[in-house]
Parts: structure tokens; sequence; C-alpha cells
């Protein structure tokens, strides 16, 4: 496996696999979200608005994407946002392909954003998920590389 710069030929496959990954997320935050709520954020499918959000951040010019090479294919990706007002870094997307999870992609992935974080002079590195059971095995990476949870109480409520 190696990882490099994404470029606009990758598009599709980031997309297919980001949804691929995603499906079991969005199914857990089906289950645990009020089911206004739920549509009122994915009122035309989760696919759509994910395949809207990963083509908006590889084509952010404030963003800087690389993939993962596997075979020959495209098996992962992540997303780094540098805010430099605050010295820190954020992951702002990673997927893995579900046919190459649990093989350490997703672990190499949010490594070297770290170390492309550090060497743009970051002095923090922040990546958000969610407490539902769907979002379990991203705590458990990100917790495995080092990042400690903040909590945060969110709140929805349709009106």
């Amino acid at each position: 496996m190696q990882i490099e710069a994404y470029a606009p030929p990758h598009l599709e496959s980031v997309v297919r696999l980001s949804i691929r990954a995603w499906t079991p997320v969005f199914d857990s935050l089906q289950n645990v979200m009020n089911a206004d709520v739920y549509q009122a954020f994915y009122p035309n499918q989760w696919q759509v608005s994910q395949q809207q959000a990963v083509e908006a951040v590889c084509a952010a010019t404030d963003t800087s994407v690389w993939v993962a090479i596997g075979k020959g294919l495209t098996v992962g990706f992540v997303a780094v946002k540098l805010h430099l007002e605050d010295s820190m870094g954020e992951i702002y997307m990673v997927a893995v392909d579900p046919d190459f999870q649990g093989h350490g992609i997703g672990s190499a992935l949010v490594e070297f954003a770290l170390a492309q974080m550090k060497d743009a002079g970051m002095s923090i590195a922040m990546v958000e998920t969610a407490g539902d059971p769907g979002h379990a095995p991203a705590r458990h990476m990100y917790e495995k590389a080092g990042f400690e949870l903040f909590p945060v109480a969110r709140y929805f409520k349709p009106l």
C-alpha cells in the first residue's frame, strides 16, 4: 500500500469507496437519531449528500487530500484542513473501502495526515466523529493514534 496525492482521476473510486465505507455508519445514525431530524439532514438520501460532500472536499482549495493505493486500486483516502489561526490540523474525512478494512490502512492514513500537519507547522490535531455504535471503529482508530476525547454535547430538536 502506498499513499499519494489525490488527483481528479481518483474521484470516482474515492466517492464509491466512501459510500461503501459509510453505509454502516449511516445505518447506525438512522437508528439513533430522531427520524425527523435525520430526514432534515439527509432529505435526498445520505448517499447523495455524502457524494456531494466528498466531491466538494476533493475540489476544495483549502483541503489537502491523499489516497491509499493497494493492489492497483484506490482503497482509502484522507482529507486534511489546516486552521492556521489556531495552528491546528483537522482530519476532515477519512474512509477505507470495506474490502480492505482491518489491515491498518485507516491507521496509516491517519498517521500520514498527522505527519503532514506537523510538517506544516501545526501544533495540535483534531478529528470529529460521532458517539453512535456505527462510529465505534473510527473512535477506536483515533484513540489508538493518540487522540483524546473532548466531550461535546450537541442536541437536535425538530421544529
